[in-house]
C-alpha cells in the first residue's frame, strides 16, 4: 500500500492525512473531458429508471455541481432538490437544501461525490428509498498502478472503493446493493482494460 493510504475492514482504500481542498467555481466547471455534459446526465437519469422500473418521486442530487443532472431529472420529476458545499450555485426550478437527513426522498444520488466525503459513514442517516452512486472503480492492480492511477487525486479524492468494497461498505450502513455495473464507460472510456466508472443502486434496508 502506498504511503499515507490504508484499507479498512471493508477493502475501502482512504488517505490518512489530508489537507483541505478548494471547491470553487473553477472546478465545478471542469466536466468530463470531451464528454458531452448533457449526454452524460441522460445517460445516468435513463440507467437510474431503468433499475427502479419506474421514473423517481423525487430526488435528491448531492454534490450537484453546475446542476446538469438536475435540469435533466426536473423534465419528469417534479420533486428535485440538490444539495453541495459552498458555493452551491442556483438551478433553475430545483430547491437548493441546506442538509442531507431534513426530509425523505425518493432516490439520493451521488455523481461522483462520495469519494470526496470527509466522512461518508454519516449518509447511513439519510431518509430514503434507493441510493444511487456512481465513482471511479479502484482496481488496485499493484502500487504503482495506483500511484500513476489518474483518478487518485490527493486531499480530493479521499476514498477509494471497488464493486465489492462498495457493497459491503454501504451494506454495513443499511443498504443493500440491488444493481452494480461500468454504464458510464459508455462515455468515460478507461485509458486501459479495466473498468473506469463503478455505478451501483442500493435499497435502504
Amino acid at each position: 500500500m502506498l504511503e499515507n493510504y490504508a484499507r479498512n475492514e471493508h477493502g475501502v482504500i482512504y488517505q490518512i492525512d489530508r489537507q483541505p481542498f478548494v471547491y470553487d467555481e473553477a472546478y465545478i466547471g471542469k466536466g468530463y473531458g470531451a464528454a458531452p455534459v448533457e449526454a452524460m446526465s441522460h445517460l445516468r437519469f435513463g440507467h437510474l429508471v431503468g433499475v427502479l422500473g419506474r421514473v423517481p418521486d423525487s430526488i435528491l442530487d448531492v454534490g450537484y455541481g453546475s446542476g446538469d443532472f438536475l435540469k435533466c431529472a426536473k423534465k419528469l420529476v417534479d420533486d428535485v432538490n440538490g444539495y453541495d458545499i459552498p458555493p452551491a450555485f442556483p438551478v433553475d426550478g430545483v430547491q437548493i437544501v441546506e442538509g442531507l437527513y431534513t426530509r425523505h426522498y425518493d432516490v439520493v444520488t451521488f455523481f461522483d461525490a462520495l469519494e470526496h466525503f470527509e466522512d461518508p459513514t454519516e449518509i447511513r442517516n439519510l431518509d430514503t428509498n434507493f441510493v444511487h452512486i456512481s465513482l471511479p472503480w479502484c482496481h488496485y492492480f499493484s502500487d504503482e498502478w495506483f500511484d500513476t492511477w489518474k483518478h487518485r487525486k490527493p486531499n480530493e479524492h479521499l476514498w477509494h472503493f471497488n464493486a465489492e468494497s462498495l457493497e459491503a461498505f454501504m451494506g454495513s450502513l443499511g443498504f443493500e446493493m440491488i444493481s452494480c455495473c461500468n454504464v458510464e464507460d459508455t462515455i468515460r472510456k478507461s485509458t486501459g482494460d479495466w473498468k473506469n466508472i463503478l455505478s451501483a443502486t442500493f435499497r435502504k434496508s
